[in-house]
């Protein structure tokens, strides 16, 4: 089951919700782009920049089916930030462990965007009891 399958709710009140909802949570500083292949929000907040990708619907959709998971992506990004910023409030876990992956470096690319190369080359997996066989 797609959260928000057969959404009507536009893009333009889904990126605002989000950015009143980071917002309320102290962020500013917003940006928002995209290139047909990738839509990308990026905001700033606790000395901290993220930048929030979003890969746009790829394969044989009509041009309804596209606009319509365009839409559901983008609400679908709204809950993920929201439930984020709630666990963050409640003390579940922190801004950098939620967000870690998508804290902008000085070299403009984000933590994931550079580890997760890494990580598939097999470098930097430690064992989880090492020692053990």
């Amino acid at each position: 089951m797609s959260y928000a399958k057969g959404t009507d709710v536009p893009v333009s009140r889904s990126r605002d919700e989000i950015e009143r909802t980071l917002r309320r949570y102290g962020a500013e500083a917003f940006g928002y782009a995209g290139d047909g292949t990738t839509a990308m929000v990026e905001f700033t907040t606790l000395d901290r920049r993220v930048r929030l990708f979003i890969p746009m619907p790829e394969g044989r959709l009509t041009a309804v089916q596209y606009d319509r998971e365009v839409r559901r992506r983008w609400r679908v990004l709204l809950l993920t930030v929201k439930a984020k910023l709630e666990a963050i409030e409640s003390g579940i876990s922190t801004f950098d462990d939620e967000f870690l992956a998508h804290l902008v470096l000085p070299t403009g690319r984000t933590v994931g965007e550079w580890l997760l190369p890494q990580l598939d080359r097999g470098a930097g997996v430690p064992e989880l009891l090492p020692g053990r066989a």
